[in-house]
């Protein structure tokens, strides 16, 4: 087990961590909270991406929603819960520039990300290097972490894919528009969260929502699928995660799935004409902390610029929209895991090389760092020559780790298609062992049972956890 220590400079030599976003900045805080000194390499601003705009550490550069915040009920936030328990620097620094957002935690994300990066720039044992680790970094840095997530550049996923002998594997993620909260008309469109809810520094009226008829929905949908699209030529073929589905390639699904998605219209209400139920509604979730930015709540696209403003303005309420920021699309780089990676995370054909955050095929920011931070105290722990245990697969950090290294597998002998990104979920978790009853001792049934599952679930996860930080375990 690794815990705090003194940041004082040690003799030791430093872990390197390649990439500045949410893993390889959490893999390099929890390294050098053990007392291991670290360099951070983050390649931006000399060498930018298609995806990111600034040079902060930990940039957001899709939603800015980290899920929800509830613990007892829901897997994302379980594993809020446990990385708050284990000093994460990117929860931290969450829950500091939180924006209301119903029962998710959203977050500003340009003060989020200098918060992050003020806080490694301020850690004694924490270098960060601007620099391009193009290739395999050299053969003196022993103790190394990829965290260089779906934007890893050429040279690097080049050089890793020749030492594993996997070919790429890659699917497109997609970025979701921003609007400019004053160009909304709020006569046709108004303030709710889905079924009221109030969540982390909200109020229960947190979205912007904007109504659609069965016949606007229609010329939407219509406009959608005939809509001019960017074209990636040999990236074409490459699968799309589900989590992150652009909104055309939901449509061409069928034209009733965004009704049951991203544009549901369940437990909202339109004030403006309560008797009328919509058909379907576009939701607009807060961006940044003085709520002048709002993004498009699941619309991420791949439609050309020019395309996504007309056919954008033609929601009600978003006429005369004026965007900050269109949406986009890139490519999201990933390892085979569980045939190249240890229990460890380290890649078996050169064990030096350990792997953290989205290249290792967890799906989604918590994720992602929850892998670094767990991560950075096994590098610290090698370092230190420590033993470390694994977190238990019963909690949310542990059950995402077995995902990805297939140590809930007897045997990994599957193909380079069978391991896909996944977010965390309760189907990674160990099943209970005891039969799930109310309290009043009644066998339950359906969606009361489901309740009660998860939340079984949940408790188990954080009597395990502790007993695993206690080092009892």
């Amino acid at each position: 087990m690794v815990r705090a220590m003194s940041n004082e400079p040690t003799n030791l030599k430093p872990v390197h961590v390649i990439g500045g976003g949410l893993a390889g900045s959490e893999a390099a805080w929890q390294i050098a909270e053990a007392g291991v000194p670290v360099v951070l390499h983050e390649m931006r601003p000399v060498r930018g991406t298609d995806a990111h705009h600034t040079d902060q550490l930990a940039e957001l550069v899709c939603s800015n929603s980290f899920r929800s915040d509830e613990a007892s009920t829901n897997a994302v936030g379980l594993i809020h819960r446990e990385m708050r328990r284990m000093s994460s620097i990117i929860m931290a620094c969450a829950d500091r520039n939180q924006v209301p957002a119903g029962g998710a935690l959203a977050v500003d994300r340009d003060g989020f990300a200098q918060a992050v990066t003020q806080a490694l720039e301020a850690h004694p044992l924490i270098s960060i290097a601007r620099e391009e680790v193009a290739g395999l970094p050299p053969e003196d840095w022993d103790n190394v972490i990829v965290a260089t997530g779906p934007l890893t550049s050429a040279a690097l996923a080049a050089a890793i894919g020749e030492r594993t002998g996997e070919d790429e594997l890659a699917f497109f993620d997609a970025i979701a528009p921003i609007v400019y909260r004053e160009s909304v008309d709020m006569t046709k469109a108004w303030f709710q969260s889905r079924y009221d809810k109030v969540g982390p520094g909200g109020t229960g009226a947190d979205y912007i929502n904007c109504p659609l008829d069965r016949d606007q929905y229609a010329a939407f949908v219509d406009g959608l699928l005939a809509g001019d699209k960017t074209s990636f030529k040999e990236w074409e073929g490459t699968p799309y995660f589900d989590g992150c589905l652009p909104i055309e390639i939901m449509a061409e699904r069928g034209r009733e799935t965004l009704r049951h998605g991203p544009m549901k219209p369940v437990g909202l209400t339109n004030p403006h004409n309560p008797t009328v139920k919509a058909y379907a509604i576009v939701q607009l979730r807060q961006d940044n902390a003085l709520g002048t930015l709002y993004n498009m709540v699941g619309f991420q696209t791949k439609l050309k610029w020019g395309e996504q403003q007309r056919l954008f303005r033609t929601i009600p309420g978003l006429e005369n929209a004026e965007f900050a920021r269109l949406g986009g699309l890139h490519r999201n780089t990933f390892l085979n895991s569980p045939k190249v990676l240890d229990q460890a995370l380290r890649l078996k054909s050169e064990p030096r090389l350990r792997f953290a955050g989205q290249i290792t095929g967890c799906e989604g920011y918590v994720e992602s760092a929850a892998v670094g931070l767990i991560a950075g105290r096994m590098a610290a722990a090698e370092r230190k020559g420590e033993p470390f245990e694994r977190p238990p697969s019963t909690t949310a950090i542990g059950a995402l780790l077995n995902h990805i290294t297939g140590g809930h597998l007897e045997t990994i002998d599957a193909g380079p298609r069978s391991f896909q990104p996944m977010n965390v979920n309760f189907g990674l978790f160990p099943p209970l062992t005891e039969p799930i009853r109310a309290e009043d001792g009644r066998r339950l049934k359906g969606p009361e049972k489901s309740v009660y599952r998860k939340k079984a679930l949940t408790a188990r996860a954080g009597v395990d956890l502790e007993t695993w930080l206690t080092g009892a375990g």
